[in-house]
């Protein structure tokens, strides 16, 4: 007798923590959303929103990739550094050589494709640390950014290829629907298919996965491909946007869609995470940088709240599944 309310206390203690790790990002954006509008009105406006929505895209993209690595129990630290090259290669392509704005948006993003395809080969074959292999390659895939386009900018004023960022579809700018096409797609994935399943048996318990027959490498090769291939359509659409090509940009951008990716839900131990959460988390981040420079903060306490959000979402995360880890 004595026990029974001690298990009632657990009882409320699982259902709270489902409760959060379920809607508790989705109330944390509701709250922040409230905040900043009492503080600016306008940040509440429809214009904004789009704008918001508009400006994620990039950040959104490159947080599916870092989602499903890190699910996986690694990371990949080489996605800003796959921008600014894949932005050079479409760059010096169409600025300098002349090819179609088409053949040299497809030749960037293959490349980058191609360096996480090596990520995950060489993580997956030689069972190197992903930590290790995505900061290496990231200074190599940087560096040849500078020897592609010897450091300087070039500019780009082609028309169709300005027009991925700046033209709109039924009223909706163009980076919204490749977000909104890309998240279908990686929902699918992640949630609808075999290689999604697998995903999560890697991050979970890989001895187990290995044993029930699922190949580790060729799930390893595929998400760093895939993420290699979402930082090279983010790179599309950021030089679209800044209509020049540039080897020093997408510094840092690796931690905004790591923040992204744990204020969704996605867990560091591996094994658990969602493509609505991401959405959410996407957005909160979204909304924090805009929401501070309506009122003013300087970007450098933006980048101290960056850090502590990225700190206390790895802290909720091992409150909410320590009992699955």
């Amino acid at each position: 007798m004595a026990s029974s309310p001690r298990v009632g206390q657990i009882s409320r203690q699982d259902k709270f923590r489902q409760l959060m790790g379920q809607y508790g990002i989705g109330f944390v954006l509701i709250i922040m959303m409230v905040v900043i509008a009492v503080m600016e009105p306008r940040f509440m406006t429809l214009g904004n929103i789009i704008n918001v929505a508009t400006q994620i895209s990039i950040n959104g993209l490159l947080c599916y990739g870092l989602c499903i690595a890190i699910t996986t129990g690694g990371i990949d630290l080489t996605v800003g550094a796959q921008l600014a090259l894949t932005s050079c290669i479409i760059g010096q392509t169409m600025g300098v050589l002349g090819w179609p704005a088409f053949i040299s948006v497809v030749a960037g993003v293959l490349v980058a494709t191609a360096f996480g395809f090596i990520n995950g080969l060489l993580i997956a074959k030689f069972n190197m640390f992903p930590f290790v292999v995505t900061l290496s390659m990231q200074l190599v895939i940087r560096g040849l950014s500078q020897v592609i386009t010897g450091g300087r900018a070039i500019m780009l004023t082609n028309v169709w290829f300005t027009g991925i960022y700046s033209n709109k579809l039924f009223g909706i700018p163009m980076p919204i629907i490749i977000f909104i096409v890309v998240t279908i797609v990686m929902y699918l994935i992640l949630h609808w298919t075999k290689f999604g399943r697998y995903i999560f048996a890697v991050g979970g318990n890989v001895n187990a996965a290995i044993a029930s027959g699922v190949s580790r490498f060729w799930v390893l090769v595929g998400v760093y491909t895939i993420s290699g291939l979402l930082a090279g359509l983010a790179a599309m659409i950021y030089t679209s946007k800044t209509g020049s090509a540039q080897s020093n940009i997408g510094v840092g951008y690796e931690t905004d869609a790591i923040a992204a990716a744990v204020l969704g839900g996605t867990s560091f131990a591996g094994g658990i995470a969602t493509i609505p959460g991401c959405v959410l988390g996407i957005f909160i981040i979204g909304l924090i940088y805009n929401g501070m420079n309506m009122i003013g903060v300087s970007s450098y306490y933006q980048s101290i709240v960056k850090g502590l959000i990225i700190i206390g979402a790895v802290m909720l995360d091992m409150v909410m599944n320590r009992n699955k880890h």
